[in-house]
């Protein structure tokens, strides 16, 4: 496809793993919201593992990964493309530094939103050097024209440009240098077909166990100088909903406690004392996902309610009801949706204490 060459207002920015929510702050600034938010930009650089020996968790990607590394560096090749999805805050930025790291590589960062015009994307990826790595935070969101543009760009590694206007206007194929392009998605689904089938590979991000999550506390605690056992790193991973970012939030957060409120040392008792200060309970919910489960349970008495009645007696929008809250919920069997509404299940009524109805 032919386009005119306009690199103003080309945006680079440091793309976050889900960082672009579209529920702006009632998502973020939860204690347990799985997205990234400036709690974490204390954390965020210095603890990411920069090699893929050093990233704990998710075996059957990294060992993938390392067969795909390993055999472009033996050609001497660039790795094929590369799609990441899963939720947020389970690591697909990290892992695309990781990559191209092993690869010997620089990365050139930036997200979906952010190119906006196709001229943005021909200048970045006419700024790319042979072998760099391109990682498109994301990349559901990119434009549908700018998408169109990436496709040769992708198979060929050439670029069609139109110089001029009207009818001295003419068309000019640039060849870019051979590069990788990382894609990461926390919605799979919202990717076009064409897209999807031109990454050479993709992954899907599954999330961690409490034992796999304990091990990220730990080396992150190492790093920042905490004093923690393995008993209090566990306690920590088993109120992190399965989320290296949200352990390593968590962290932080009982750090302090234990530093003003204790020795400084992080127990399993302290992280659980800490925690439950923080309003976060044993299974990670906050004070907003247990007012849903009683607004369920007491208020309206175990019946089936519409997502705007519920919505509206939590004094919330609708779309952070569904998207931001009911996931979490759902995945530990705390609530469902039947075609009549939302409805707590008997696990919720046990979590809050309550006997549920006979019927």
């Amino acid at each position: 496809m032919a386009f005119d060459l306009d690199i103003e207002g080309m945006v680079f920015d440091a793309a976050r793993d889900g960082g672009a929510s579209a529920h702006g702050v009632d998502g973020r600034s939860r204690a347990v919201a799985p997205t990234f938010t400036e709690d974490d930009l204390e954390l965020d650089f210095s603890l990411r593992p920069k090699r893929l020996e050093d990233y704990l968790g998710q075996t059957k990607v990294k060992e993938s990964l390392g067969i795909m590394i390993d055999a472009a560096r033996a050609r001497g090749d660039v790795a094929d493309h590369i799609l990441f999805s899963g939720p947020p805050g389970l690591g697909k930025t990290t892992l695309a530094t990781v990559v191209a790291n092993e690869l010997g590589a620089s990365i050139r960062t930036t997200s979906g939103p952010a190119i906006a015009r196709t001229g943005d994307l021909a200048a970045i990826l006419t700024n790319l050097e042979e072998g760099d790595v391109l990682f498109i935070d994301e990349i559901h969101r990119l434009n549908r024209m700018v998408e169109e543009v990436l496709y040769p760009a992708l198979e060929d590694f050439e670029l069609d440009i139109v110089v001029g206007k009207g009818p001295a206007a003419r068309s000019i194929r640039l060849d870019l240098p051979r590069f990788t392009l990382i894609g990461a998605t926390t919605r799979t689904g919202l990717l076009t077909g064409p897209l999807r089938d031109r990454f050479g590979i993709a992954f899907r991000l599954q999330y961690y166990t409490p034992e796999e999550l304990a091990l990220i506390v730990c080396r992150s605690a190492s790093i920042l100088g905490v004093d923690v056992d393995g008993e209090g790193a566990l306690e920590i991973a088993r109120r992190s909903r399965g989320t290296p970012r949200l352990a390593n939030r968590l962290l932080k957060r009982v750090r302090d406690w234990a530093q003003v409120r204790g020795d400084g040392a992080i127990t399993e008792d302290v992280a659980a004392e800490a925690l439950t200060f923080f309003e976060v309970d044993h299974l990670g919910l906050d004070a907003v996902d247990n007012r849903l489960l009683e607004v369920l349970c007491v208020q309206f008495a175990g019946r089936p309610v519409g997502l705007t009645t519920l919505a509206s007696a939590l004094a919330e929008d609708p779309d952070t009801v569904e998207d931001v809250y009911e996931p979490y919920l759902m995945q530990q069997g705390l609530m469902m949706r039947t075609p009549k509404g939302r409805q707590a299940t008997c696990g919720a009524w046990e979590h809050l204490g309550l006997t549920p109805p006979e019927e």
